[in-house]
């Protein structure tokens, strides 16, 4: 049995826990059958003994499958190789989430759907920016009504690419919550909502010129990079050179960068050069999300 998960990028600037796309860096899952419950752990996170453990996927895997398989306990062995930066706003959590839900129907040989996926995913996850985009790929617009996710994707051309700046700090997702106010003023609304309605219709149609106008925002991100002032540069180096728009990645501390497969080299050299101590990939965009095979 086979499952693979994509990174997102979530908020993308104004879309706060709305809009997200996937990003082509994926989670692996072998799942083998085994006398007994087993762990092995590859790549991102490996060395770390509260991720090595994979306790978050284990505690979801098993209330899944012990649900749809009528209360059998789970004995498998886990094979995991991870390739999403841990704790750095590309998703890490979402993706454990997704692919732990999936991975129980694909054990217990229940078939699934990716929307039943999505609402389940919900109950553990109440935000549904970053969980959309893992399971179904692509640009997704979501939002929430009662217990389920309501969601519109559109699939991203093959001539965009995803440029990640990812620095060696982490900001954690608590903190960077705790860091919004609790009111905002109209203005400081208004000027995020029309930026956020106008960024989904541009993605919908394509008109990616104008994506630097649509991904300002007033309601978190710069908030945010004030925790760590090196993104703020990160940010202006990246609009300056190539990028079509330059976000916060989620919390962050990753930089989305999303630009034009030809720029994509030039780019990554610019920020690599001006920011030796952080990482920086180039990545293609996940139009597939999860993926679960038998």
């Amino acid at each position: 049995m086979f499952i693979s998960v994509p990174a997102t990028s979530a908020n993308l600037g104004p879309g706060f826990d709305t809009l997200g796309l996937a990003v082509d860096l994926r989670n692996e899952i072998v799942i083998k059958p085994s006398s007994f419950l087993s762990v092995s752990t590859k790549g991102e996170g490996a060395n770390n003994p509260k991720i090595k453990r994979n306790s978050l996927f284990l505690h979801i895997f098993k209330e899944q499958y012990r649900r749809l398989s009528g209360g059998k306990a789970p004995t498998f062995r886990f094979e995991f190789t991870n390739r999403i930066p841990i704790s750095r706003g590309l998703g890490s959590s979402s993706a454990v989430i997704v692919s732990a839900i999936t991975s129980a129907y694909v054990a217990s040989g229940v078939k699934y759907n990716k929307r039943k996926i999505l609402n389940t995913a919900l109950r553990y996850e109440p935000h549904p920016d970053n969980i959309t985009p893992a399971v179904m790929g692509g640009f997704n617009v979501a939002c929430l009504e009662g217990d389920r996710v309501y969601s519109k994707k559109r699939r991203l051309p093959a001539y965009l690419r995803a440029v990640l700046v990812i620095p060696n700090r982490t900001i954690s997702t608590n903190r960077s919550r705790h860091i919004l106010p609790k009111h905002y003023s109209k203005e400081e609304m208004v000027y995020s909502l029309s930026r956020a309605a106008y960024m989904t219709a541009l993605f919908m149609s394509e008109s990616w010129e104008l994506l630097r106008i649509a991904s300002k925002d007033k309601i978190h991100q710069e908030r945010r990079m004030r925790v760590m002032p090196e993104l703020f540069e990160v940010q202006k180096l990246a609009l300056e050179n190539g990028a079509l728009m330059s976000t916060l990645s989620g919390s962050g501390s990753t930089f989305f960068n999303l630009v034009y497969a030809d720029d994509a080299d030039k780019l990554a050299n610019i920020l690599s050069k001006h920011f030796p101590q952080f990482r920086v990939l180039i990545q293609g965009i996940d139009n597939i999300g999860v993926v679960g095979k038998f």
